[in-house]
Protein backbone atom coordinates (compact mmCIF):
# COMPACT_ATOMS: atom_id res chain seq x y z
CA UNK A 1 0.00 0.00 0.00
CA UNK A 2 1.23 3.77 -0.01
CA UNK A 3 0.08 6.64 2.06
CA UNK A 4 0.29 10.09 0.80
CA UNK A 5 2.19 12.51 2.71
CA UNK A 6 0.92 16.36 2.56
CA UNK A 7 3.64 18.61 3.48
CA UNK A 8 4.83 21.65 2.27
CA UNK A 9 4.91 25.83 3.52
CA UNK A 10 2.48 26.61 6.06
CA UNK A 11 -0.40 28.91 4.99
CA UNK A 12 -0.08 27.36 1.17
CA UNK A 13 -2.67 25.47 2.10
CA UNK A 14 -2.38 21.52 3.08
CA UNK A 15 -5.54 21.48 4.73
CA UNK A 16 -7.48 22.47 1.59
CA UNK A 17 -5.44 19.87 0.07
CA UNK A 18 -6.58 17.25 2.40
CA UNK A 19 -10.07 17.93 2.13
CA UNK A 20 -9.86 18.03 -1.28
CA UNK A 21 -8.45 14.21 -1.03
CA UNK A 22 -11.28 13.57 1.59
CA UNK A 23 -13.66 14.36 -0.97
CA UNK A 24 -12.25 12.09 -3.35
CA UNK A 25 -12.67 9.07 -0.62
CA UNK A 26 -9.05 8.82 1.16
CA UNK A 27 -8.84 8.90 5.03
CA UNK A 28 -7.03 11.62 6.17
CA UNK A 29 -5.17 12.68 9.22
CA UNK A 30 -3.69 15.95 10.23
CA UNK A 31 -0.79 16.31 12.29
CA UNK A 32 -0.02 12.98 13.60
CA UNK A 33 3.65 12.86 14.87
CA UNK A 34 5.99 11.79 12.95
CA UNK A 35 7.51 9.35 15.19
CA UNK A 36 4.09 7.60 15.03
CA UNK A 37 3.77 6.85 11.44
CA UNK A 38 5.15 3.58 10.96
CA UNK A 39 2.69 2.17 13.74
CA UNK A 40 -0.01 3.98 12.13
CA UNK A 41 0.84 2.54 8.73
CA UNK A 42 0.89 -1.32 10.24
CA UNK A 43 -2.75 -0.64 11.50
CA UNK A 44 -3.67 0.29 8.23
CA UNK A 45 -1.58 -2.89 6.72
CA UNK A 46 -3.62 -4.84 9.58
CA UNK A 47 -6.83 -3.96 7.88
CA UNK A 48 -5.99 -5.68 5.27
CA UNK A 49 -7.85 -3.42 2.49
CA UNK A 50 -10.06 -1.82 4.87
CA UNK A 51 -8.49 1.78 4.21
CA UNK A 52 -7.67 1.34 0.42
CA UNK A 53 -6.72 5.53 0.03
CA UNK A 54 -4.59 7.03 3.07
CA UNK A 55 -3.01 10.82 3.31
CA UNK A 56 -1.24 12.16 6.47
CA UNK A 57 -0.65 16.05 6.60
CA UNK A 58 3.13 16.52 7.73
CA UNK A 59 3.83 21.03 9.08
CA UNK A 60 6.83 22.31 10.03
CA UNK A 61 6.34 22.01 13.32
CA UNK A 62 6.94 18.09 13.09
CA UNK A 63 9.83 18.68 11.27
CA UNK A 64 12.33 19.97 13.28
CA UNK A 65 14.59 16.56 11.88
CA UNK A 66 14.10 16.46 8.00
CA UNK A 67 16.66 13.26 8.38
CA UNK A 68 14.48 11.64 10.86
CA UNK A 69 11.28 11.78 8.53
CA UNK A 70 13.22 10.17 5.97
CA UNK A 71 14.73 7.51 8.01
CA UNK A 72 10.87 6.96 9.41
CA UNK A 73 9.63 6.17 5.60
CA UNK A 74 12.72 3.64 5.27
CA UNK A 75 10.83 2.65 8.16
CA UNK A 76 7.47 2.42 6.63
CA UNK A 77 9.33 0.76 3.25
CA UNK A 78 10.43 -2.03 5.04
CA UNK A 79 7.30 -3.11 6.85
CA UNK A 80 5.47 -3.11 3.28
CA UNK A 81 4.01 0.62 2.66
CA UNK A 82 5.39 2.84 0.23
CA UNK A 83 4.68 6.86 0.20
CA UNK A 84 4.08 9.58 -2.10
CA UNK A 85 5.48 13.24 -0.85
CA UNK A 86 2.94 15.61 -2.18
CA UNK A 87 4.66 19.03 -1.35
CA UNK A 88 1.99 22.15 -1.26
CA UNK A 89 3.68 25.31 -1.98
CA UNK A 90 2.55 29.44 -3.27
CA UNK A 91 4.74 32.53 -3.62
CA UNK A 92 5.81 34.58 -0.05
CA UNK A 93 3.21 37.24 -1.22
CA UNK A 94 0.14 35.14 -1.18
CA UNK A 95 1.17 33.13 2.23
CA UNK A 96 1.93 36.80 3.85
CA UNK A 97 -1.58 38.03 2.77
CA UNK A 98 -3.46 34.75 3.44
CA UNK A 99 -1.90 35.34 7.01
CA UNK A 100 -3.27 39.31 7.25
CA UNK A 101 -6.75 37.78 6.22
CA UNK A 102 -6.36 35.21 8.69
CA UNK A 103 -4.84 36.83 11.93
CA UNK A 104 -3.36 33.51 12.54
CA UNK A 105 0.28 33.21 13.31
CA UNK A 106 3.14 31.78 11.25
CA UNK A 107 4.36 29.21 13.02
CA UNK A 108 7.92 30.07 12.77
CA UNK A 109 7.11 33.82 13.62
CA UNK A 110 9.10 35.22 16.80
CA UNK A 111 9.80 38.61 18.41
CA UNK A 112 11.42 40.03 15.32
CA UNK A 113 11.26 37.73 13.06
CA UNK A 114 8.24 38.91 10.17
CA UNK A 115 6.21 36.47 8.43
CA UNK A 116 8.24 37.10 5.69
CA UNK A 117 11.36 36.18 7.41
CA UNK A 118 9.27 32.95 8.61
CA UNK A 119 8.31 31.78 5.36
CA UNK A 120 11.79 32.25 4.13
CA UNK A 121 13.51 29.76 6.79
CA UNK A 122 10.73 27.73 6.41
CA UNK A 123 11.91 27.19 2.74
CA UNK A 124 15.05 26.82 3.45
CA UNK A 125 14.70 23.79 5.96
CA UNK A 126 11.93 22.19 3.50
CA UNK A 127 14.15 22.53 0.91
CA UNK A 128 15.53 18.79 1.15
CA UNK A 129 12.08 17.78 1.49
CA UNK A 130 10.44 19.72 -1.32
CA UNK A 131 13.63 18.10 -3.41
CA UNK A 132 12.47 14.49 -2.85
CA UNK A 133 8.84 15.46 -3.20
CA UNK A 134 6.38 13.44 -6.02
CA UNK A 135 4.07 15.62 -6.80
CA UNK A 136 3.92 19.49 -6.19
CA UNK A 137 1.17 21.85 -5.70
CA UNK A 138 1.83 25.88 -6.28
CA UNK A 139 -1.95 27.25 -4.61
CA UNK A 140 -0.91 31.36 -6.13
CA UNK A 141 -3.75 31.71 -7.40
CA UNK A 142 -5.40 28.57 -7.84
CA UNK A 143 -9.73 28.68 -6.96
CA UNK A 144 -10.97 25.76 -5.04
CA UNK A 145 -12.23 24.40 -8.01
CA UNK A 146 -8.88 24.24 -10.49
CA UNK A 147 -7.26 22.34 -7.17
CA UNK A 148 -10.25 19.93 -6.91
CA UNK A 149 -9.62 19.05 -10.71
CA UNK A 150 -6.11 18.99 -10.54
CA UNK A 151 -6.01 16.70 -7.65
CA UNK A 152 -8.79 14.40 -9.30
CA UNK A 153 -6.57 13.91 -12.51
CA UNK A 154 -3.54 13.20 -10.56
CA UNK A 155 -4.88 11.16 -7.89
CA UNK A 156 -7.68 8.93 -9.62
CA UNK A 157 -7.25 9.73 -13.17
CA UNK A 158 -9.75 12.00 -13.47
CA UNK A 159 -10.39 15.23 -14.98
CA UNK A 160 -13.73 15.26 -13.00
CA UNK A 161 -14.45 13.64 -9.52
CA UNK A 162 -18.29 13.07 -8.98
CA UNK A 163 -20.67 15.77 -9.57
CA UNK A 164 -22.38 17.26 -7.47
CA UNK A 165 -24.56 16.00 -4.95
CA UNK A 166 -28.09 17.44 -4.66
CA UNK A 167 -30.48 16.74 -1.58
CA UNK A 168 -34.10 17.73 -1.94
CA UNK A 169 -36.39 18.28 1.61
CA UNK A 170 -40.18 18.94 1.81
CA UNK A 171 -40.78 20.52 4.90
CA UNK A 172 -43.49 22.34 7.08
CA UNK A 173 -42.95 25.43 8.22
CA UNK A 174 -44.97 25.08 10.91
CA UNK A 175 -42.43 23.17 12.24
CA UNK A 176 -39.40 25.48 11.66
CA UNK A 177 -36.59 25.48 8.68
CA UNK A 178 -34.56 23.31 7.95
CA UNK A 179 -31.06 24.27 9.59
CA UNK A 180 -28.64 22.49 6.89
CA UNK A 181 -30.72 24.31 3.92
CA UNK A 182 -28.99 26.08 1.33
CA UNK A 183 -32.02 27.07 -0.97
CA UNK A 184 -35.29 27.21 0.50
CA UNK A 185 -38.44 27.50 -1.82
CA UNK A 186 -41.52 29.17 -0.55
CA UNK A 187 -44.49 27.24 -2.10
CA UNK A 188 -47.66 28.19 0.43
CA UNK A 189 -48.67 30.71 -2.08
CA UNK A 190 -50.63 27.84 -3.81
CA UNK A 191 -53.92 26.47 -3.37
CA UNK A 192 -53.45 24.29 -0.35
CA UNK A 193 -54.85 20.64 -1.05
CA UNK A 194 -55.66 20.09 3.08
CA UNK A 195 -58.96 22.01 2.15
CA UNK A 196 -60.10 19.28 -0.03
CA UNK A 197 -61.65 16.85 1.63
CA UNK A 198 -60.83 13.95 -0.91
CA UNK A 199 -57.17 15.11 -0.65
CA UNK A 200 -56.43 15.81 2.80
CA UNK A 201 -55.74 12.84 4.38
CA UNK A 202 -53.32 11.97 0.95
CA UNK A 203 -50.27 12.70 0.53
CA UNK A 204 -47.87 14.39 -2.37
CA UNK A 205 -46.80 11.79 -3.11
CA UNK A 206 -49.75 9.78 -3.87
CA UNK A 207 -51.23 10.58 -8.00
CA UNK A 208 -54.67 12.73 -6.70
CA UNK A 209 -52.46 15.07 -4.86
CA UNK A 210 -49.90 15.09 -7.37
CA UNK A 211 -52.26 15.34 -10.44
CA UNK A 212 -54.11 18.26 -8.67
CA UNK A 213 -51.15 20.38 -7.90
CA UNK A 214 -49.82 20.24 -11.79
CA UNK A 215 -52.85 21.13 -12.73
CA UNK A 216 -52.02 24.32 -11.47
CA UNK A 217 -50.71 27.04 -14.09
CA UNK A 218 -49.26 28.78 -10.82
CA UNK A 219 -47.73 25.44 -9.91
CA UNK A 220 -46.53 24.60 -13.42
CA UNK A 221 -45.55 28.15 -14.46
CA UNK A 222 -43.48 27.89 -10.67
CA UNK A 223 -42.15 24.25 -11.23
CA UNK A 224 -40.84 25.77 -14.92
CA UNK A 225 -38.90 28.95 -13.71
CA UNK A 226 -37.41 26.52 -10.94
CA UNK A 227 -35.94 24.17 -12.68
CA UNK A 228 -34.41 27.00 -14.78
CA UNK A 229 -33.03 29.08 -11.80
CA UNK A 230 -31.26 25.54 -11.16
CA UNK A 231 -30.19 24.92 -14.58
CA UNK A 232 -28.13 28.11 -14.05
CA UNK A 233 -27.21 27.84 -10.32
CA UNK A 234 -25.83 23.73 -10.44
CA UNK A 235 -23.20 24.47 -13.17
CA UNK A 236 -21.50 27.65 -11.02
CA UNK A 237 -21.55 25.54 -8.00
CA UNK A 238 -19.70 22.97 -9.68
CA UNK A 239 -17.35 25.93 -11.06
CA UNK A 240 -17.30 27.38 -7.67
CA UNK A 241 -16.56 23.77 -5.89
CA UNK A 242 -19.19 23.00 -4.11
CA UNK A 243 -19.79 19.68 -3.45
CA UNK A 244 -22.87 18.71 -1.38
CA UNK A 245 -26.23 21.07 -2.20
CA UNK A 246 -29.59 20.78 0.27
CA UNK A 247 -32.36 22.72 -1.50
CA UNK A 248 -35.85 22.52 0.39
CA UNK A 249 -39.41 23.01 -0.60
CA UNK A 250 -41.76 24.42 2.17
CA UNK A 251 -45.46 24.56 2.56
CA UNK A 252 -48.19 24.98 5.53
CA UNK A 253 -47.72 21.15 6.66
CA UNK A 254 -44.78 19.56 4.76
CA UNK A 255 -47.72 17.19 3.56
CA UNK A 256 -48.86 18.04 0.16
CA UNK A 257 -47.76 20.78 -2.04
CA UNK A 258 -43.89 20.71 -1.03
CA UNK A 259 -43.92 16.84 -1.20
CA UNK A 260 -45.38 16.95 -4.37
CA UNK A 261 -42.91 19.50 -5.98
CA UNK A 262 -40.04 17.96 -4.19
CA UNK A 263 -39.90 14.56 -5.73
CA UNK A 264 -40.88 16.53 -8.87
CA UNK A 265 -37.91 18.37 -8.33
CA UNK A 266 -35.68 15.16 -7.23
CA UNK A 267 -37.09 13.12 -10.49
CA UNK A 268 -36.35 16.34 -13.13
CA UNK A 269 -32.44 16.38 -11.33
CA UNK A 270 -31.82 12.68 -11.38
CA UNK A 271 -32.79 12.85 -15.25
CA UNK A 272 -29.68 16.04 -15.50
CA UNK A 273 -27.06 13.21 -14.64
CA UNK A 274 -27.11 14.35 -10.81
CA UNK A 275 -27.09 12.47 -7.81
CA UNK A 276 -30.23 13.01 -5.73
CA UNK A 277 -31.83 12.08 -2.56
CA UNK A 278 -35.06 13.12 -1.63
CA UNK A 279 -36.35 13.42 1.83
CA UNK A 280 -39.86 14.42 3.18
CA UNK A 281 -39.25 15.60 6.98
CA UNK A 282 -42.75 16.29 7.80
CA UNK A 283 -45.42 14.02 5.47
CA UNK A 284 -46.60 12.09 8.70
CA UNK A 285 -46.99 15.25 11.04
CA UNK A 286 -50.07 16.99 9.14
CA UNK A 287 -51.85 14.32 9.27
CA UNK A 288 -55.39 14.73 9.26
CA UNK A 289 -57.86 13.98 12.34
CA UNK A 290 -61.49 14.42 12.25
CA UNK A 291 -63.42 16.24 14.78
CA UNK A 292 -65.99 13.91 17.13
CA UNK A 293 -68.41 14.50 20.08
CA UNK A 294 -69.56 11.89 22.07
CA UNK A 295 -73.26 12.01 23.71
CA UNK A 296 -73.04 11.20 27.27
Amino acid sequence: MEIIIITGLSGAGKSQVAAVLEDLDYYCVDNMPVTMMPRFAELIIATQGGYEHVALVVDSRALRDIGELFRIFDEMEEIGCGHRILFVEADIETIIRRYKETRRRHPLTSPGVSVEDAVKKELSMLAPLRDKAHDIIDTTGLTLRRLQQRMSKRFIGEEEHKPLSISIKSFGFKYGLPVEADLVFDVRFMPNPFYMTDLRERTGLEEPVKDYVFSLDVCNDFFSRLCGMLDFLLPNYIEEGKRYLVVCIGCTGGRHRSTAIAHALSEYLAGQGYPVDCIHRDIEKDVYTPYTTTNE
